[in-house]
């Protein structure tokens, strides 16, 4: 990653752990990294490592017990409406159309109904769901799903964009096609996305940088510069299947 890139998050020392029967867990220790603006940043770890509480307390929805995070070099405490979600679940509400659930977090804002119309109806365009503003969830597909969850999440226009293994419980063509689209729309858009992911493949198709994470407790293991490789990639390429190797050779086994 080049060194003039803009530092735009921060994390420094992030620590979590909770009180279970017999003591105490550590679920996330000493993890310290930097995202740069409009980066690409996948963050990799085996299932229940401790990724998902990272991102909450990136979100502002756990605090962390030790450690500072930092946006635009400004130390933050709690929930920033600079930093949106998209969530695995999706958490849509199943009484409001496409253009509801899109519109939700300007209405909440108080935008008035025809600016919060045009701005949602922007990213239905974007994500592909014109014509599906009257759907309701039930009639859609997961990836239409998902793709309302993004489009809900750019509509509050953050400046940062978490994405918690937002493909996880897609089938595997349906998740190929929403990796191709995540990267299509970012590639317009040119937010700063922190992706969760335990699926190698899926991290090295998508990442400019991955972050490398153990098993539980959660450290820092490796960060995995993909610059160099151009997007968007083929994953039978040469090239593509040894980074592939070499992070998975690396990565801890799920226990």
């Amino acid at each position: 990653m080049d060194e003039k890139k803009k530092v735009i998050l921060r994390l420094e020392n992030i620590c979590q752990s909770y009180v279970v029967q017999n003591g105490v867990k550590d679920a996330v220790e000493n993890v310290s990294f930097e995202i740069y603006d409009n980066e690409f940043l996948v963050i990799l770890g085996p299932g229940h490592c401790g990724k998902t509480v990272l991102m909450n307390m990136i979100a502002g929805l756990e605090k962390p017990v030790g450690g500072r995070i930092f946006l635009d070099g400004e130390e933050i405490h709690g929930s920033d409406r600079r930093i949106g979600m998209v969530f695995q679940s999706m958490n849509l509400m199943p009484w409001r159309t496409v253009m509801g659930n899109v519109e939700f977090g300007l209405e909440l804002a108080g935008v008035k109904k025809a600016e919060r119309r045009a701005v949602a109806q922007k990213y239905i365009d974007l994500v592909g769901l014109q014509g599906f503003e009257n759907s309701y969830p039930h009639e859609l597909s997961g990836g239409m799903k998902q793709r309302v969850g993004i489009a809900r999440a750019y509509t509050n226009n953050p400046q940062i964009l978490l994405m918690d293994e937002p493909f996880g419980a897609l089938d595997a063509q349906t998740r190929y096609a929403m990796e191709e689209e995540v990267l299509r729309i970012w590639g317009q858009e040119k937010r700063t996305i922190i992706f969760v992911t335990n699926n190698i493949e899926e991290a090295v198709f998508l990442a400019d940088r991955i972050v490398l994470l153990s098993n539980c407790p959660a450290t820092v293991k490796q960060i995995y510069d993909l610059n160099g490789l151009p997007k968007p990639r083929n994953m039978t390429d040469p090239e593509f299947l040894r980074i592939r190797s070499e992070v998975s050779a690396n990565t801890d086994l799920a226990l």
